[in-house]
């Protein structure tokens, strides 16, 4: 039991470590002798766990989705209606990928034209907020004339776009930010009050 113990306790600083380095890097940049040095574990270690840095991407990139899907079903279990869990996903959303490397580094390997991924996490993201708008519609809590696709487009190009924005700068995915994205969107989106 110690040695299994151990062993995930190594297989978490790997893919903490791969997540600040292809978070940083990117994708093709990144090396896998600089990740178990991050580590602090050495290249056999790394390699028993995953055999090359593709199998390590894709774990950064499981480990990822994981998060934001359990971000996701909280907000979604949460009282106030899917429109106002749309809001709180997206500003908890912002806040991992300003906290989180595995989160933040999760959405950039999905992008890298460097890597091909099948597990692209923003294509989820974008299937989630596409539920969570139809969810509102049917719901009326959407204005009559919002169509929720065309919704769904916004919002994700939005938050995809403060997450690579705030790759090259924080202040992109400051409260101050979304709080801005959601002053502009909500009176637009919102059904009017009966």
């Amino acid at each position: 039991m110690v040695k299994q113990a151990r062993a995930a306790v190594t297989r978490q600083a790997l893919i903490s470590a791969a997540a600040e380095v292809f978070g940083t890097d990117g994708y093709a940049m990144a090396t896998l002798p600089a990740i178990s040095r991050l580590a602090g574990v050495s290249s056999g270690a790394l390699h028993f766990h995953f055999p090359n840095k593709d199998a390590l991407a894709a774990a950064v990139e499981s480990a990822a989705a994981e998060s934001v899907r359990a971000l996701t079903e909280e907000c979604t279990a949460a009282a106030g209606g899917r429109l106002q869990s749309l809001i709180d996903a997206v500003c908890r959303l912002m806040a991992a990928v300003s906290s989180d490397p595995v989160v933040r580094a999760g959405f950039r390997l999905g992008g890298d034209p460097s890597r091909k991924s099948e597990a692209k996490l923003y294509d989820w993201w974008y299937g989630w907020v596409q539920d969570s708008l139809a969810q509102a519609r049917r719901d009326g809590e959407l204005a009559d004339d919002v169509s929720a696709d065309d919704a769904a487009v916004v919002i994700v190009a939005s938050t995809l776009g403060l997450e690579t924005l705030g790759a090259v700068d924080r202040y992109w995915l400051s409260a101050e930010r979304v709080a801005q994205l959601w002053s502009f969107a909500l009176p637009r989106l919102g059904a009017a009050e009966q």
